[in-house]
């Protein structure tokens, strides 16, 4: 078999790392403290991830290698998975990263890998990566490093080190699942894993406000992933399942991602993917949970068998069930009220708390500080404006749905 050049491991391993949605990089802090070294956080380049500040950032994604020991059903990369494969040595992926930095392609480096030899083995490969760039290249570019949850503490307490985040995936929302399509992976060390990263965190935010010069351990957090679909996990279960990770272990995000059929598909999996605004109305869901006062009970309605209303948005849907509670007085209401108003982002809830000290807001006001003028104005009482005939749930539910597009004949 012909060697691989670096440009055919490249185009392997960035499609077999595309499945991992957990990369978006935010709260990061800046690595530039130091004279010299190249790269940065907070520059600008081809950008592809998101912070939640609007910022976007590029990054080179990929995997170390394809090669995977374990067998987990729903992977790609299984061992039994028939795909080409390929593998990175350390130097590439350090030369890959800086030779695409320095053309203004990329501004950091996510990096994950399968199970080849075993999980310290692995590990040590994800690590040393990230510490050659690091110490090195002086590389203070953004890095979020893939760990491995059965790998030896110390080489997870090394990669937060040299790593901006860190995450471990919990892979499918209940252990029965993870039980029986990643046989391999141990729940328990997952959880363990997760456990410790929070102690060491918050150990590490602990010695940075005694003193600026103690080293930061993956300051920007850690995140996980659920698959969509894989399984029969109803939405509520997901949202539970989120709500338990992120008050247990402090998670910054938890990322959902549907459900992609793989070729040689074990009978167990279903035979096509989930609609992927099911992904879309999770990630709403989990928004209203973490920055709207939302409790997952109140996000699902019970005669909807746990699952989340694809036509219209979950904060759309809660304001429907409970029409009573409606309209709001933009004037007089407190935050909390005004968060659960359709069309009101929390941007906007706080640049009314804002102008509303000097001056009694119109509607037209309104229209200037939200987004969704059109939904709100439904769910609004402004100086000036009282909406007029109040519809009932299900008629204003039909009025507010997006309507199916239709193609135009030429």
């Amino acid at each position: 078999m012909a060697q691989l050049t670096v440009m055919e491991k490249l185009e392997i391993l960035s499609d077999a790392a595309k499945y991992d949605a957990s990369c978006a990089s935010s709260n990061t802090t800046k690595r530039n403290a130091l004279n010299g070294g190249i790269g940065s956080t907070t520059g600008s380049g081809i950008c592809h991830s998101y912070a939640p500040d609007g910022r976007c950032i590029s990054l080179l994604k990929i995997l170390l290698t394809n090669y995977c020991s374990y067998d987990c059903v729903f992977c790609i990369n299984r061992s039994s998975s028939n795909v080409r494969r390929a593998r990175f040595s350390v130097e590439e992926v350090v030369d890959l990263t800086l030779n695409f930095y320095k053309r203004n392609y990329i501004e950091g480096l996510f990096l994950s890998s399968g199970i080849i030899r075993s999980p310290d083995y692995t590990m040590t490969e994800l690590v040393r990566v990230a510490e050659t760039l690091r110490t090195v290249h002086g590389f203070r570019g953004y890095i979020h490093l893939k760990l491995i949850p059965s790998a030896n503490a110390d080489l997870v307490a090394q990669a937060g080190l040299y790593a901006d985040r860190v995450s471990i995936n919990v892979e499918l929302p209940s252990e029965v699942s993870l039980k029986r399509f990643a046989p391999e992976k141990r729940p328990r060390e997952i959880s363990a894993a997760m456990g410790g990263l929070r102690l060491r965190i918050e150990e590490g935010k602990a010695e940075r406000a005694k003193s600026r010069r103690a080293l930061a351990f993956s300051p920007a957090g850690q995140s996980t992933q659920m698959i969509v679909g894989a399984d029969g996990a109803s939405d509520a279960a997901i949202l539970q399942r989120s709500a338990q990770l992120y008050g247990s272990f402090g998670l910054k995000r938890v990322y959902y991602s549907a459900f992609s059929p793989i070729p040689d598909a074990s009978a167990q999996l279903p035979l096509s993917q989930p609609p992927l605004m099911r992904e879309h109305r999770l990630y709403q869901a989990d928004w209203l949970t973490r920055f709207y006062g939302f409790d997952v009970g109140e996000i699902l309605d019970d005669g909807e068998g746990g699952m989340l209303d694809l036509a219209i948005d979950p904060k759309l849907a809660w304001a429907l069930r409970h029409r009573a509670r409606f309209p709001v007085d933009v004037n007089r209401a407190d935050r909390e009220t005004l968060l659960r108003v359709p069309g009101l982002g929390t941007k906007s809830v706080g640049k009314i708390l804002e102008t509303r000290r000097f001056r009694r807001l119109r509607l037209e006001d309104i229209g200037k500080l939200a987004r969704s003028i059109a939904t709100l104005r439904h769910f609004i009482v402004a100086e000036g404006w009282r909406p007029g005939a109040v519809l009932d749930s299900e008629r204003l539910r039909q009025h507010l749905a997006p309507k199916p597009r239709q193609l135009a004949l030429l």
